[in-house]
């Protein structure tokens, strides 16, 4: 939790659970600019590759995280560039350390910056998704680097039907991959008052609709909202979950 000398505070929770697998290979964090009020980076990583691999490239995506955005002046560095610099260095690192350890580590990315005028820059690679609600209200989503996605963009089938599809794990595009990571960025000039920017693996959004979400983000505090979201996504999985994260910050007035 953090306030601003001026009129709002912003209010975070991280939620994370292994599902139902053997190893945990999704990674969140919440970094707080260590020397500007207001600003935050939030990050999801969800690793893939072998028992270890997918942990391995998770760890390097939160630690280039950190690197970056130690490095971020937001009084004069664009938040979307150095979004941009975390793809790729993160990139680069997973990939390096796949030939140190011959194996196949690749990682999702979906990450966001708020900075201190309460504007905010999202950035993704693979299927993990950030939505922006406003009230319960979704406002926007990423779109996912996915085959499913793309089937449902070419009206092949519904969203409803990529949920269900015996390849909704199919990345078109990631980090640690022989080919360059997508940097899909969306800019919100200004967040308001109760706006939930919500960064989670596809382990958590899978399970639920976008009302659904904006529903308990909307009326829970922050923290209950990670808690509800959680365990709701583990009774849903019904045995069959997938490891699952989430990043929340919420807007709110300063008390």
């Amino acid at each position: 939790m953090m306030s601003s000398p001026s009129s709002f505070r912003l209010v975070a929770a991280t939620g994370i659970h292994r599902g139902d697998r053997a190893y945990q290979q999704d990674q969140v964090q919440i970094l707080v600019h260590p020397r500007t009020q207001g600003c935050l980076m939030a990050v999801v990583a969800d690793g893939m590759g072998g028992k270890s691999g997918g942990r391995k490239a998770a760890d390097q995506v939160i630690m280039t995280a950190h690197q970056v955005f130690d490095r971020f002046v937001p009084s004069k560095d664009d938040a979307e560039t150095t979004l941009r610099q975390l793809i790729e260095e993160a990139h680069l690192m997973i990939k390096l350390t796949a030939i140190a350890f011959e194996e196949e580590p690749h990682s999702t990315l979906a990450s966001f910056i708020i900075s201190p005028d309460l504007s905010a820059d999202l950035i993704h690679a693979g299927d993990s998704r950030i939505y922006h609600f406003r009230g319960p209200e979704m406002q926007h989503r990423t779109t996912d680097h996915s085959f499913v996605q793309k089937l449902v963009n070419e009206g092949q089938i519904t969203e409803e039907e990529a949920n269900v599809h015996p390849q909704s794990n199919l990345l078109t595009g990631c980090l640690g991959t022989q080919q360059d990571p997508p940097q899909d960025s969306h800019h919100i000039p200004q967040l308001e008052m109760g706006d939930t920017l919500l960064a989670c693996s596809d382990g958590l959004w899978h399970y639920f609709t976008p009302k659904e979400l904006g529903a308990i983000v909307h009326t829970l505090p922050p923290r209950e909202a990670a808690e509800m979201l959680v365990g709701k996504a583990r009774h849903r999985a019904r045995g069959g979950g997938d490891n699952l994260s989430l990043a929340l910050v919420r807007v709110e007035p300063a008390r």
